[in-house]
């Protein structure tokens, strides 16, 4: 019990370390702009570098923040930085051939739990996570490699963001503060005492982490929207190689519907983004590893089908791209959603307890537990619309009309029966 009250309040003196660098980010991006401006000089490049504004403790807290989250096992907080987003930040186009790019999210560390929401944007911007969501041309080094971040230390940390200036995370900040004005309320039934939140309370919180517009929203969606925003950005600077893309609010969403400590909330966010973070970086090796599987599991279960798509040259399965993104969080409910995500964790607890390989025949009677059960449930969506794609559908545009469009139209359980079904005959072909 000690070792974990421990364990916590490092986590929490960490994740304030992470909070106190973004401000003092923020503070000196703002300095950078108003002597710009004096000097009527447009250039970007007095922004300085990322690094730059972090002192060598700072730099220290964010290494150790990684050291620790890469090491900690067992029933330790989550951990993992892979995942699958629309790309609408400052990215990095480098890929690693070190990730572990498994569909799905983890929650080893069972704080992350799948009673998780995601905030649906209301805006056309991003109404459809269907392609790369490019916000800004400035480009990085941002990639950190999972070897790297098992051996952080502070001059590692230092030489990865020297690629990052202030007004990156700028750009940032600017998108995390659109996507959590826009965040829905579907997530307040679930959570009680933040929809109660004081007036007083919800914009005191906004003020603190600099969130503004959001005259239009009542009390717990300013509440809510100023909790993403705190989060996201430490994740922006725990994580300087993805920063943030639109759809990782999605994710966070239900995580802070559930906690109500940000430190607690971030630490599980961060272990989320362990199998995620692949779905957001910008040369999309994540994204297209994963429209592969699925494109493989139709033309195995269904060659009609799959030749129809290839006919209307639709075989890569593009028209998925926002299901994988953010694990159908679009297209599923809240409880849906959660669900489905804990269906696949269990899967994944599975696989970690060695229970695939113990199990032998027995495991021929039902669905062995796979990484990629999110994958097999995005091919059962298509196959169950198999006969409307191929006689009415005649563009691989008509047939991702339709994918976006199915939002509250699942049958989440039937998605896993059938998703199951392909796992037991097509496990060992896939």
């Amino acid at each position: 019990m000690e070792e974990r009250e421990s364990v916590k309040n490092e986590k929490r003196k960490e994740y304030e370390n992470l909070r106190k660098q973004c401000r003092r980010i923020l503070t000196h991006s703002d300095k950078s702009f108003k002597l710009d401006e004096a000097s009527g000089n447009s250039s970007t490049e007095s922004s300085g570098d990322f690094s730059q504004v972090l002192d060598s403790s700072g730099q220290g807290d964010v290494a150790s923040a990684r050291e620790s989250i890469s090491t900690e096992g067992g029933n330790q907080l989550a951990k993992d930085p892979d995942k699958p987003v629309g790309h609408q930040g400052v990215q990095s186009s480098k890929s690693c051939e070190g990730d572990d790019e498994k569909s799905g999210v983890t929650c080893e560390d069972a704080c992350a739990g799948g009673e998780t929401e995601s905030t649906d944007s209301d805006s056309s911007e991003d109404a459809d996570i269907t392609r790369p969501l490019l916000a800004t041309e400035v480009t990085g080094e941002n990639y950190v490699d999972e070897s790297a971040k098992e051996s952080s230390s502070p001059s590692i940390i230092e030489n990865k963001s020297k690629s990052h200036t202030a007004e990156d995370f700028a750009t940032w900040q600017r998108i995390i503060r659109l996507d959590a004005v826009r965040a829905n309320d579907e997530w307040i039934i679930y959570s009680p005492s933040q929809a109660d939140v004081s007036e007083i309370k919800a914009q005191r919180l906004a003020e603190s982490v600099g969130l503004k517009d959001y005259d239009h929203l009542e009390p717990c969606r300013i509440f809510h929207a100023s909790r993403l925003v705190a989060i996201l950005e430490a994740y922006a600077v725990y994580d300087p190689e993805i920063g943030y893309c639109q759809g990782m609010s999605d994710l966070l969403t239900p995580i802070i519907s559930v906690m109500e400590e940000d430190h607690e909330a971030f630490w599980c966010f961060v272990g989320f983004m362990k199998k995620a973070r692949h779905n957001f970086r910008l040369d999309e090796a994540g994204i297209r590893r994963q429209l592969g599987l699925v494109s493989k599991i139709i033309k195995c279960k269904d060659v009609p089908l799959y030749r129809h798509l290839e006919k209307l040259q639709a075989e890569d399965c593009f028209f998925v791209y926002r299901m994988v993104v953010v694990l159908f969080r679009r297209e599923l409910s809240f409880e849906d959603t959660l669900c489905l995500w804990e269906v696949m964790w269990a899967d994944q607890a599975a696989i970690r307890a060695g229970i695939a390989k113990s199990a032998g025949g027995r495991m021929r009677l039902r669905a062995p537990p796979t990484d990629d059960l999110l994958l097999y449930a995005i091919a059962a969506c298509v196959l169950q619309r198999r006969k409307l794609i191929i006689e009415k559908y005649s563009s691989m545009e008509e047939i991702m009309r339709e994918c976006n469009s199915m939002a509250g139209r699942l049958d989440v359980w039937k998605l896993l029966d059938d998703a199951h079904d392909l796992v037991v005959n097509l496990h060992d072909k896939i």
